[in-house]
């Protein structure tokens, strides 16, 4: 069985969280420590712990999750000036929740490096 994450708790609506996409297959909703002026994450339901443990059977989830962003991005009105989105994966890679999420960032200039 996989552990538990807060994840789960925000699409169990066992803890609140600011919503601003759903349906059957993902969530999204604001990050609580902001990185950009728009900083939205972007989950699936189903519990996946980081893109490395995704299958081949989750392409058509994977590809779900990219077309929400593009959606999110375009409702959040940041998509014609650009936006960035970041999958962190394990712990060398930046990821503290072990439930792949995706990070849409935008709504200012974003530099690179990012880290």
């Amino acid at each position: 069985m996989r552990e538990d994450t807060i994840f789960g708790k925000i699409i169990r609506r066992e803890i609140p969280a600011d919503i601003v996409y759903e349906d059957d297959v993902c969530l999204a909703f604001r990050d609580v420590t902001p990185q950009a002026p728009t900083h939205v994450l972007v989950i699936p339901k189903k519990p996946i712990p980081k893109l490395a443990d995704a299958t081949a059977e989750d392409k058509e989830l994977l590809g779900h999750l990219l077309l929400t962003v593009k959606q999110v991005a375009e409702q959040l009105g940041i998509a014609p000036e650009g936006y960035r989105v970041v999958i962190n994966t394990g712990s060398n890679g930046g990821q503290t929740v072990f439930h792949l999420h995706l990070h849409l960032l935008g709504g200012r200039s974003l530099q690179w490096p990012p880290g």
